[in-house]
């Protein structure tokens, strides 16, 4: 059994969630693409786990896999490690795999992503953790591998061959290019190395022969549909392909593996950064579901731009990613809400729209158009079933299944692993 998951939206969907509930199903959890620009929030009790590299179901039995289409910077991994090893989940090489071929986010990539932020006259929202840059020089092939970092002499010769280049880049950009060649960071990166050296697999054939041995596996997307590099809203996206076909070119796993694509949809919308969000809502009533959702950054701790749901971005979600199932999160945000609207179509220059246009700028000027629904004022964070909801938040439920064709498989009314139950 080979399942995606994907975010549908902008992101912070609450993937992690999700992943954590099911990952007591599946043998191996793979994550795909993104690096530590990604945070994936996971509360387990008392206790929370904010993960920006390593999947979610490292907190479960599965072994869990960084694949190549990540881009990983050494240090955060480290971390993550610490962190969960202080609340005793030991984080081994049998837990724990990294590809070969995953590229390594270097110092001089981050100092980059920074300077080329600032001279921006229109800022894209980058998170500045030099993900961009990374993935610039894999598809300019002048990368760092897990396979250098772990290689002394590797590492130091990719170095040389590469140093001038990028000093030359970083004077051009206005910052120190000594930041290339310091002695501290080459050092330290190379302890990291020494310290990952048993992590090191080939993500690829470790999935192909687990399929092929009947177990579960299950790939872990980060960042949400309309963030990816090619489909999104350019140019307000992140730097790698986000939807779910990606997770069988970045992990090498053919399409016809795949039994099982879902959706991780929030019950509004959200959006960090910069970018058009046309359902946006500005002022008291924005700010009240931000602060009901806790719909601040895990990575960035910016505050999220909230909206109402936004159907024709999902139907496009849809259409990118094939979905099989839905799930659904975060309805509790909307309590104490009247009424709840859906967005199910936009006006863009005198026409009527169900579909979002090609092009951003012309997302940016479309109107939303509004269903009604009737608000709910019960607490929903206690509820273990959909029966228990009160009737309009269950008509509000079924209405999004309706609209969106897919059926919705899972409801999380809270943050908390038991706050999510099953639609039957």
């Amino acid at each position: 059994m080979f399942t995606i998951i994907t975010g549908a939206q902008f992101g912070d969907e609450g993937k992690g969630k999700i992943v954590d509930l099911l990952a007591k199903d599946y043998d191996i959890v793979a994550r795909f693409q993104g690096g530590n620009n990604a945070g994936h929030t996971v509360k387990v009790g008392d206790k929370v786990y904010k993960l920006h590299l390593i999947p979610s179901g490292i907190l479960l039995d599965a072994r869990v896999l960084i694949g190549p289409g990540v881009v990983l910077d050494p240090e955060v991994l480290t971390e993550e490690i610490t962190m969960l090893k202080k609340h005793g989940i030991e984080v081994d090489a049998k837990k724990l795999g990294i590809d070969a071929k995953t590229s390594i986010i270097m110092p001089y990539h981050i100092e980059m992503d920074g300077l080329r932020e600032a001279s921006r006259e229109k800022k894209i929202g980058t998170t500045k953790r030099g993900i961009g840059y990374a993935y610039i020089d894999k598809v300019a092939r002048d990368e760092f591998r897990v396979a250098e970092l772990v290689d002394r002499e590797r590492f130091l010769t990719k170095l040389e061959e590469l140093a001038p280049q990028k000093e030359k880049e970083i004077a051009a950009l206005g910052g120190d290019p000594k930041i290339v060649r310091d002695p501290a960071l080459i050092e330290k990166y190379l302890e990291l190395g020494r310290q990952f050296a048993t992590y090191v697999t080939d993500v690829s054939r470790e999935i192909n022969e687990a399929l092929d041995k009947g177990k579960y596996v299950m790939a872990e997307a980060a960042q949400g549909t309309h963030l990816d590099v090619i489909h999104g809203t350019q140019k307000f996206v992140t730097s790698s392909s986000t939807i779910a076909g990606s997770a069988c070119a970045n992990l090498g796993v053919g399409p016809t593996r795949v039994d099982n694509v879902i959706a991780i949809v929030k019950a509004y919308i959200t959006r960090v950064g910069e970018g058009p969000l046309p359902t946006e809502l500005t002022g008291e009533l924005g700010e009240r579901i931000q602060k009901a959702g806790g719909e601040f950054g895990t990575t960035t701790g910016r505050g999220r731009r909230c909206g109402w749901f936004d159907l024709p971005l999902l139907k496009k979600a849809i259409a990118l990613n094939g979905y099989t199932e839905i799930s659904l999160t975060k309805l509790d945000v909307l309590t104490g809400l009247d009424p709840v609207r859906i967005c199910t179509g936009y006006t863009f220059k005198g026409e009527s729209l169900e579909y979002p246009p090609e092009l951003t700028e012309d997302l940016a000027e479309c109107t939303p158009v509004y269903e009604d629904l009737p608000g709910w004022e019960t607490d929903l964070t206690e509820v273990k079933a959909f029966e228990e909801l009160p009737e309009n938040a269950r008509n509000y439920v079924e209405r999004l299944e309706e609209l969106m064709k897919i059926p919705i498989n899972y409801i999380s009314v809270g943050p908390g692993r038991a706050q999510t139950f099953k639609k039957e």
